[in-house]
């Protein structure tokens, strides 16, 4: 009777045995599979967009999950703010014109952003400053100045929406100087999520179904037929300006 009980204890360790391999196993599989799928998210180069950004403003590389964007903040079009004597001077008579001009070192920025943005976790409120990096290399600003309505310094906006102050030249409205009325590529913003024109290229048309952000999920121009969470420009006057905002948030991307 003892050595019958010996036996089955026996039979049950090696049952344990197995089974306890058994689970090792699976488990390993399941983390090989996990790390599998997180290989396959890993970004090995820039996305398709960044062909559009002015290349003599702007250096842009991967670091890791992350894309870098340096840039001069020196745009590629006209406007009064570059000052008399350049060649890039517009002359704009009707714009209120903010002390500073255009130069070599007061413009730079560099911002950091995920290469694959977030947009799991909860929206997030536009910040005073740079809240993004248009396609000439400048500035984009959101829809406040100095903490108060755009509406007190929009006679300072040039041509393009822009003007100079604090430090940077940057984009309140949508820039007309590469993107009016259509749906061309404006820039990135903090969170890595791209900025287009008030038309989606899917369509044609001006998109019904952005969400609170002003985004919505499409293919576009850049992606191959594959679709892609991005903003647009909302096609909504904003104020007296007869322009529209460049993008007021919150962002979805962190």
């Amino acid at each position: 009777m003892k050595k019958e009980t010996k036996v089955n204890k026996y039979i049950t360790a090696i049952a344990l045995g197995s089974a306890l391999l058994l689970t090792t196993l699976i488990a390993c599989s399941a983390d090989s599979a996990s790390d599998e799928d997180t290989e396959e998210t890993v970004v090995t180069e820039l996305h398709a967009a960044f062909s559009a950004f002015n290349s003599d403003a702007t250096t842009i590389y991967l670091d890791g999950s992350n894309v870098v964007i340096e840039t001069t903040g020196l745009p590629n079009h006209e406007t009064v703010y570059w000052g008399e004597g350049n060649a890039l001077y517009k002359e704009e008579p009707d714009v209120a014109r903010t002390p500073s001009i255009m130069s070599s070192n007061n413009n730079a920025t560099t911002i950091v952003v995920d290469a694959t943005p977030n947009l799991t976790g909860s929206t997030v409120s536009t910040q005073l400053n740079t809240i993004g990096i248009a396609v000439s290399g400048a500035s984009i600003f959101n829809d406040q100045e100095g903490g108060g309505p755009l509406n007190q310094a929009a006679a300072s906006l040039d041509w393009t929406g822009a003007h100079i102050g604090p430090g940077v030249y940057h984009y309140h409205l949508e820039p007309k100087a590469f993107t009016d009325d259509d749906e061309n590529l404006v820039g990135i913003l903090l969170d890595g999520v791209f900025l287009y024109g008030r038309k989606c290229t899917s369509t044609g048309t001006y998109p019904t179904d952005l969400d609170a952000s002003g985004g919505h999920t499409t293919a576009t121009q850049y992606t191959d037929g594959e679709e892609e969470y991005h903003y647009h420009i909302i096609n909504e006057l904003y104020s007296t300006t007869g322009s529209y905002l460049a993008f007021a948030g919150p962002y979805r991307g962190y």
